[in-house]
């Protein structure tokens, strides 16, 4: 965060305290790694000039921030970050999860909100496998059906795999069915899912309130040399949105090319 925030991010839905916009952003950014656990956050005054706040709400949203455990402050050093749990993913194979997510994609309609061939961040590249600064094609795209918006998503794929994905094939397909064109056997996924907030950018393109609960999708896909082809992030609307697992018990020791074949992995998507 280096730059001042345009007030635009601090106002809107009414319903929202001041201190609670701060604060969620904060969370945010948090949650995505942005500060790190080494070093400080900047001080209480620099960032009550940034968020153009005063330095009592400033003070109110670090003070959610401690209480929730994201950060911790130190007499004369300043708050830190505080390290998080990682959550554990959910493995599916090819003939569960995957498929029914390219179902999901037929079924609905996608807005390509930005396109960019970029360096990746040390975290993208970590996650994909590639040396740091590796280029990646990063896309954002709006998922909705009839009924509106349901989901944003935030993907990350290497240059040798996007280099022959056009915005108009991104819209019609899904990036799944455009990663298998390109030649690459997919294999199976990994995910993990937790809670978010809705924060000033993502709430008016999901069409709800700042601040209202999402379902957070951090998913890594993987051909059959075992290597990740693809990195998403999604914020979906819990209410248009819905996961469903069956999870049963199968002979024999499921391992990380063979998951139990008594799993089934299902996704439901709202129309009304």
């Amino acid at each position: 965060m280096n730059a001042r925030l345009p007030s635009s991010a601090l106002t809107g839905r009414p319903q929202a305290p001041l201190y609670h916009q701060v604060y969620t952003i904060l969370r945010e950014q948090l949650m995505e790694g942005r500060y790190t656990p080494d070093k400080a956050l900047p001080g209480e005054l620099d960032l009550a000039e940034r968020f153009q706040v005063s330095r009592v709400t400033m003070r109110r949203a670090l003070d959610e921030l401690v209480r929730e455990g994201l950060i911790e402050r130190a007499r004369g050093r300043g708050s830190f970050a505080r390290p998080q749990p990682a959550n554990t993913p959910i493995s599916a194979d090819v003939s569960g999860l995957l498929e029914n997510l390219v179902s999901m994609g037929l079924k609905t309609r996608v807005t390509v909100i930005a396109m960019d061939m970029l360096q990746a961040v040390d975290d993208v590249a970590a996650q994909l496998g590639l040396a740091p600064g590796a280029q990646v094609l990063k896309t954002v795209r709006l998922r909705s059906v009839d009924a509106g918006p349901i989901a944003l998503l935030t993907t990350f794929v290497p240059e040798p795999i996007a280099r022959g994905f056009s915005r108009k094939a991104l819209g019609q397909k899904p990036m799944l069915t455009l990663i298998e064109e390109a030649g690459v056997a997919v294999a199976r996924a990994e995910q993990s899912m937790s809670a978010r907030l809705a924060d000033a950018t993502t709430a008016p393109l999901l069409e709800i309130g700042f601040g209202e609960p999402l379902l957070a999708v951090t998913r890594v896909v993987y051909d059959i040399k075992d290597q990740p082809v693809q990195l998403l992030r999604g914020l979906y609307r819990p209410d248009r949105y819905e996961y469903r697992m069956t999870l049963s018990r199968a002979p024999g020791k499921p391992g990380k090319h063979n998951p139990a074949s008594g799993d089934s992995a299902r996704i439901w998507v709202n129309q009304a």
